[in-house]
C-alpha cells in the first residue's frame, strides 16, 4: 500500500493538540490549500485597494453612492435568493466565542440563531481555532457535553429541535493564520476558518435540516462580497452540494460597506441572507477613514453615541428600506449588558435599556436583533414578538418612507456631543483590560458589566488617536495629548495591580496589554486593525 500524499499545507510552530488530525485532515487540508491558491491572490488585491480607497478619502473628506454602480441601486426587478426555513424567523440571535461551555449555552439559550464566532469574540490562538471547529462538529453529532472543572457542574445539549441554528463568523479578509502555511506563507484566516467548519459540516448540517450559514465580518466594498460569492460557488462544487445551499449574512460595520449595501447583496444574491447593522466598528471605520477630516468628523466618548445619533440612524433606517427591498433580513446591533448577580437594582436599569433598545428596532423594522448573554434572550424576543406575532420576520415592510442621502451618512457634526476626559480615562481602562485579556487567549470579556469583544479596543484606541491628533479640549481644560494619556494609562495599571493584587498582576500580561495599547493610540502612524500587531503577541 503505496503511502499518502503530504498535505499542502505545513502547520508552524503550534503545539499538537487533541483531536488535531479530525480538523487537520489531508482531504480538509486539501480543501483549504486549493481555496488558497485560487483565491489569495484576489485578496491581496482588494486589501490594497483598501489602502487606495482610504487615500482617496483623505484627499477629498467625504464619501458618496458609487456611479458606476447606480444601476444595481436603481433595478427593481433583482432580490437575494429566498430564505432556507432554519433562517426565515431570526428574531433574537446571541453571539459569543465557540469554547465548549458557550457553545452549549448559546445552542440552548431558546435564541433562533447562534452566532458562532472565530473573529472580534475570539482571540485566534491555535488551540482556540482547533478546538472551536471540533466543538462545532461535536454539536451537530449531538455529543458536545462539558463538564466545568472548577464549580462541578455539567452542560449537556437539550434536544435537536430546541436549538439554535448556527451561523458562523471567520476572521476578517486581513487577518492571516501563522499557523497554517502553504509554500512558507500563512494562509488567510477567512480561508482557513471557512474551509474547515464548510468541509466538515456542509453536509452534515443539510442532513440536519440547515445549511452552512455565515457572518461576513470586516467588508469593505462589493467586490470583497464578490470574492466571498466566489468562494462559495467553488466550495458547493468541490464538496458536491447544490449551489446556493450557502447562505450568507454580511456585517454593514464600515463606512465604506454603508455606501455599496445594494451591491453587496446583488454580489451575494443566489447566497445572501441579510445585512447586520453594528455600533463599535462600524464608528471605527469613521474614525479611520476621515481621521484627517477635521473636527466635523471627531467622534465623542463612545456611549454618547447611541443608535438614535443622526448619522447613525440614518445608517440603520437605509440599511432596513435596502434589505427589505429585496428580500433579505436586517439584524439589529448587540446588547451588550452582563447581568449581575449581586446587584438586582444594575439589572433592572439595564434591561430596561435594553428593551427600549430592542423595541425601538422592532419598530423600526428590523426582523432580529442581537443579544450577548442568555439572560436578555427574552427581553429581546418580548420586544420582537410584540411586532411580529407569529410572522418570522417583517421583511414586507418596505419602509419606502426613507430617504437617506449620502451626507448624512457622515454628518459626524449633527451629533449633540462632544468627547469628555471621564471619556478618554474610560477607553484606556478598557482598552487595557480588553487587550490583556485578548492576549491570554479570551475575544469575549466581561468588563465593567458589559459583554466586550474586539471592536470596542478597537474603538477604544481610535478615539484616544483621534482626541490627540485633533487637539481636543475636554470640560475640565486639559487638552487630549500622548502625555495626558499616558499618565492616565499608568495609574489604571497601578489601579489594577492594587484591585487584584501582585500574584494575578504578575501572571497577567498587563504591562503587555498597557505597551501595546500605547503603542496603536500614540504613534503618528494609525495601524488599521489593532488585532494585527497584537496577534504577533498572541500566546499559542
Amino acid at each position: 500500500m503505496s503511502a499518502p500524499a503530504p498535505s499542502p499545507l505545513a502547520v508552524v510552530d503550534a503545539e499538537t493538540l487533541p483531536r488535531q488530525d479530525e480538523v487537520l485532515s489531508p482531504p480538509a487540508l486539501a480543501f483549504v490549500a486549493e481555496l488558497h491558491r485560487r483565491f489569495t491572490p484576489r485578496r491581496d488585491e482588494l486589501l490594497a485597494r483598501r489602502g487606495e480607497r482610504r487615500a482617496e478619502i483623505a484627499r477629498t473628506s467625504t464619501l458618496d453612492f458609487r456611479p458606476e454602480t447606480a444601476a444595481v441601486r436603481e433595478d427593481d426587478s433583482w432580490r437575494v435568493a429566498p430564505s432556507p426555513a432554519a433562517l426565515n424567523d431570526r428574531r433574537v440571535e446571541i453571539t459569543g466565542p465557540t469554547d465548549r461551555k458557550m457553545t452549549i449555552n448559546a445552542l440552548n439559550s431558546g435564541a433562533k440563531i447562534w452566532l458562532a464566532d472565530f473573529e472580534d469574540a475570539s482571540a485566534p490562538t491555535w488551540e482556540n481555532v482547533i478546538n472551536g471547529q471540533l466543538n462545532l462538529r461535536d454539536a451537530y453529532a449531538g455529543k458536545a457535553d462539558f463538564t466545568d472543572p472548577v464549580s462541578g457542574k455539567s452542560y449537556a445539549l437539550k434536544a435537536a429541535d430546541e436549538l439554535a441554528t448556527v451561523v458562523m463568523r471567520p476572521r476578517g479578509w486581513h487577518l492571516d493564520e501563522r499557523h497554517l502555511q502553504f509554500e512558507g506563507r500563512a494562509v488567510p484566516g477567512a480561508l482557513v476558518d471557512f474551509g474547515l467548519y464548510f468541509f466538515h459540516n456542509a453536509q452534515r448540517l443539510i442532513e440536519l435540516g440547515k445549511g452552512p450559514y455565515f457572518y461576513l465580518p470586516k467588508t469593505e466594498s462589493y467586490l470583497e462580497a464578490r470574492l466571498w460569492n466566489e468562494v462559495f460557488v467553488f466550495a458547493q462544487e468541490y464538496v458536491g452540494i447544490p449551489q446556493g445551499t450557502v447562505r450568507a449574512t454580511v456585517l454593514i460595520e464600515t463606512i465604506t460597506a454603508a455606501y455599496e449595501m445594494d451591491e453587496i447583496l446583488y454580489e451575494l444574491r443566489h447566497h445572501a441572507s441579510g445585512l447586520n447593522a453594528g455600533r463599535w466598528d462600524y464608528l471605527f471605520s469613521i474614525v479611520k477613514n476621515f481621521r484627517d477630516g477635521g473636527p466635523k468628523f471627531v467622534l465623542p466618548d463612545r456611549n454618547a453615541v447611541t443608535m438614535t445619533a443622526p448619522f447613525m440612524r440614518a445608517y440603520t433606517e437605509l440599511l432596513v428600506r435596502t434589505c427589505h427591498k429585496r428580500g433579505a433580513h436586517a439584524i439589529g446591533g448587540m446588547a451588550a449588558f452582563i447581568p449581575s448577580r449581586r446587584d438586582p437594582e444594575v439589572n433592572k436599569v439595564a434591561f430596561a435599556k435594553v428593551k427600549d433598545d430592542k423595541d425601538r428596532e422592532a419598530a423600526d423594522g428590523f426582523d432580529g436583533s442581537w443579544v450577548a448573554h442568555p439572560d436578555l434572550v427574552p427581553i429581546a424576543m418580548a420586544s420582537f414578538d410584540a411586532v411580529l406575532g407569529e410572522r418570522p420576520n417583517q421583511k414586507d415592510r418596505l419602509r419606502e418612507d426613507v430617504s437617506v442621502t449620502a451626507p448624512e451618512l457622515i454628518a459626524i457634526d449633527s451629533l449633540d456631543a462632544k468627547p469628555t476626559y471621564q471619556g478618554l480615562v474610560g477607553a484606556v481602562q478598557v482598552g487595557i483590560r480588553y487587550i490583556e485579556a485578548w492576549l491570554r487567549g479570551l475575544g469575549a470579556v466581561a468588563i465593567f458589566n458589559l459583554m466586550e469583544d474586539a471592536a470596542t479596543a478597537e474603538i477604544s484606541r481610535s478615539q484616544i488617536w483621534q482626541w490627540i491628533n485633533a487637539g481636543v479640549v475636554f470640560e475640565n481644560g486639559e487638552t487630549a495629548t500622548a502625555d495626558l494619556v499616558r499618565g492616565i494609562a499608568a495609574e489604571e495599571l497601578t489601579a489594577i495591580r492594587t484591585e487584584i493584587g501582585d500574584e494575578a498582576f504578575t501572571a497577567g500580561a498587563w504591562q503587555q496589554a498597557h505597551d501595546l495599547l500605547l503603542t496603536v493610540a500614540l504613534d503618528e502612524s494609525y495601524e488599521d486593525f489593532l488585532t494585527l500587531p497584537a496577534y504577533e503577541q498572541l500566546r499559542g
